[in-house]
């Protein structure tokens, strides 16, 4: 057996490979020839403990980490704690691997940002990636290299609670943001020890559960499965992910955790990836109750098959796997396969060199002043303004009397959301104490109004005297942070309790009424909409969501935030998105053409829908080229003037339409964005380029091309409106 000695220095050389390969997304001989080395000398036994994911300790875990059954913890925080643990597998262990520990780091670790679907409206994804990279850093020196995140499930059903944690309905912008995400994660290279390794989940459709029930089945064509559910992972592979996590849903009828289509021919073969695929929690187990395997052991052979290279909480690989090869049912070639995957990414984790985490750097590191800032900034730029009559806000901060009401005006857990990680609600600022501080000197009264969920409405004339004495009300209500989030789906998408009824009597009062909501998905709010003087929608923004609805209410910050999703006006609509595909009679005033007898087929508020406390004004939308072959690039430019009276960010969209094609194509794509900067009466030059392979689609038999013919671009503040032009893809 070589000495601890020789093994640390072999392990120091080792990891400057690392270093100096960390950008080639895990094709490195070197590093190939040291894992053939470790696995020539591990036994079956130490195989599948590399493969075993377990969530917390026990009484037992020591022991089992010395007989190196355990390759992976979840759930387990502290750098104190996490190196404990590892230097039992470093240190006691026969081989010395060490583990690797992971998180649900989903909008933050102990800073916590916005929901993702808040933080989707910024359309800002270098702000995002800022963001994750202060996630990685607090979780990084607290013990944590690996975060199940980001999520990028396209989701078009509000009902479904997890659409909160995904970036809304599109594939083009879910794109954009997995990619930041995972470069935020990750960094220049993974070995850094302030960066922690992706994954992107759920892999893949889960977002289109039926029914929006979580762990639904889902039913499409592989055409559809290309086209709109499978981009944000390529774009999360593409910008380097090391490891991906299969969904809970079926596809098609095949279970994800055992889907050989998605995992091997697409993921490992198509797309090359090199990264290891962990299971959902129990999900291998699962395939016994999805009925498509009789016994744990006919589910962890089809796991493994398919491609799930370590199995989280099932148990079924640390405990059925050895047998299995012994009996001749398994090849150990196929363990060996998964546990080379799972090495490599620990070797490119700089595990094997530095395993243990410097205890004292979270002092420093967790909650400091500088992400705190960001977190309050990237709130500000989640916040959407969906309404505002007459001008009301900004709200003048020399208001001589003001009403602050709801059962979230004053609530800190909730607007932390849900995934919030090591958020702590006592450092939380609500609305409430956030404008308290900011207007110290205006007479403010609270009242809470009513509770989120039950039908009391024993403080409702308190609440309506209230607004009655003050020149404004802010009125914060919505869901609880549990009503969102795994297992949260619900049938009914109003405001739940009495919170309506309650939104209704002080509205009746006449006075100017500011309706804050904060939801994790899109709700159903036609009354609102149209008799509020104005509407926020805040999200749960996290540990800054107090300031940074303040600084909105009182115009210290001008909202920029654009819908990443589509509002359904009731959910008889759902789903509902912009990008849909016209029918053979698309909705019109004649009866027998595709539209509903009591509701307007549009949603309520659009994809990409966001106002300003200013106004913008597009013109002069011109193309380089009128005409573009399918290597080429099509060259859009747009004047945008601020004619309003604050500066402001505008989201400038960019969207397409195939006039003519083989197949069925949606009535707009987004294809290209561009947030800009305008002082009042400024007026800038803006250009948007795309490339014609990106204009392309998929047959039935997943064939990718771009066709010639007529195109139309749009070009403006939102999904619906804007100008446009035609321009034409030519053969050569």
């Amino acid at each position: 057996m070589i000495g601890r000695k020789w093994r640390n220095i072999l392990l120091i050389l080792l990891s400057s490979l690392v270093n100096l390969y960390a950008g080639d997304f895990f094709k490195n001989d070197e590093i190939e020839n040291r894992i053939d080395l470790l696995l020539s000398k591990m036994t079956l036994k130490e195989k599948v403990g590399q493969l075993n994911q377990v969530s917390g300790t026990n009484k037992d875990t020591d022991e089992q980490i010395r007989n190196g059954r355990i390759g992976s913890f979840l759930n387990v925080v502290g750098a104190a704690e996490t190196n404990r643990l590892q230097r039992i597998a470093v240190e006691e262990s026969r081989l010395g691997i060490p583990i690797i520990f992971g998180l649900d780091v989903i909008h933050g670790y102990r800073t916590i940002f916005p929901i993702p679907l808040a933080s989707a409206c910024t359309w800002d994804p270098e702000l995002i990636k800022r963001a994750e990279q202060v996630a990685a850093k607090e979780a990084a020196v607290s013990g944590i290299h690996w975060t199940f995140s980001p999520m990028v499930d396209i989701a078009r059903d509000p009902r479904w609670g997890r659409i909160a944690e995904g970036h809304g309905e599109d594939p083009f912008l879910g794109s954009v943001y997995a990619k930041a995400k995972v470069e935020g994660f990750q960094g220049k290279d993974l070995s850094d020890p302030k960066t922690i390794v992706s994954c992107p989940k759920h892999f893949v459709a889960y977002g289109a559960a039926e029914a929006g029930r979580d762990y639904n089945s889902v039913d499409m064509s592989v055409k559809m499965l290309r086209e709109i559910y499978l981009p944000p992972f390529k774009a999360a592979l593409d910008a380097g992910a090391g490891t991906f996590m299969a969904a809970f849903n079926d596809l098609n009828g095949v279970p994800a955790s055992a889907n050989h289509f998605t995992l091997t021919d697409i993921l490992r073969h198509e797309w090359d990836f090199r990264g290891f695929v962990v299971s959902d929690w129990t999900s291998i187990l699962e395939l016994l109750s999805h009925g498509i395997a009789g016994t744990p052991e006919e589910a962890g052979i089809k796991a493994l098959k398919a491609g799930v290279d370590m199995d989280m909480m099932s148990f079924i690989y640390v405990d059925r796997l050895i047998n299995l090869v012994k009996k001749g049912e398994l090849s150990e070639k196929l363990i060996d396969e998964a546990v080379r995957r799972v090495l490599r990414i620990k070797y490119y984790l700089g595990l094997f060199d530095h395993p243990y985490m410097d205890e004292t750097l979270k002092k420093e590191i967790l909650l400091n002043k500088e992400h705190l800032e960001l977190a309050r900034d990237v709130a500000r730029k989640s916040i959407v303004l969906l309404k505002n009559e007459n001008q009301l806000l900004p709200l003048k901060k020399e208001i001589k009397r003001l009403a602050v009401i709801g059962p979230l005006a004053d609530s800190k857990s909730d607007m932390l959301g849900t995934w919030h990680c090591q958020g702590r609600s006592e450092e939380v600022t609500t609305v409430l104490k956030a404008i308290q501080s900011k207007l110290p000197k205006v007479k403010i009264k609270y009242v809470k109004g009513c509770a989120i969920q039950d039908n009391s409405k024993k403080e409702f004339d308190k609440a309506v005297r209230e607004t009655k004495k003050a020149d404004a009300t802010v009125l914060v209500v919505g869901e609880a942070e549990f009503m969102s989030g795994e297992a949260a789906s619900r049938t009914e998408l109003a405001l739940p309790g009495v919170q309506l009824a309650l939104v209704k009597e002080l509205i009746k009062t006449g006075k100017p009424v500011i309706v804050v909501l904060m939801n994790g998905r899109p709700l159903t709010i036609p009354w609102i909409a149209d008799n509020a003087s104005a509407i926020l929608e805040a999200w749960f923004l996290g540990t800054q969501s107090g300031p940074a609805i303040a600084d909105v209410l009182f115009g210290d910050f001008n909202p920029s935030a654009k819908l990443a999703i589509s509002f359904p006006r009731n959910v008889g609509q759902i789903p509902i998105y912009y990008n849909h595909k016209n029918t053979g009679r698309p909705p019109g005033e004649e009866k027998f053409t595709s539209k509903y007898l009591d509701a307007p087929v549009t949603p309520l508020y659009t994809f990409g829908f966001g106002l300003s406390y200013t106004n913008f004004e597009y013109r002069d939308l011109t193309l380089k080229t009128e005409k573009i072959n399918k290597s080429g690039d099509l060259i859009a430019t747009v004047k945008v003037k601020n004619v309003g009276d604050y500066d402001g960010d505008e989201v400038v969209q960019l969207y397409i339409k195939d006039l003519v094609a083989s197949m069925s194509r949606p009535v707009k794509e987004l294809k290209g964005f561009k947030k800009i900067h305008l002082s009042a009466g400024e007026e800038k030059n803006v250009v948007l380029k795309v490339k014609a392979s990106d204009l392309g689609f998929y047959d039935h038999q997943s064939n990718y091309f771009v066709e010639p013919g007529m195109f139309k671009l749009f070009v403006g503040s939102n999904s619906v409106d804007g100008l446009s032009t035609n321009f034409e893809i030519i053969e050569k």
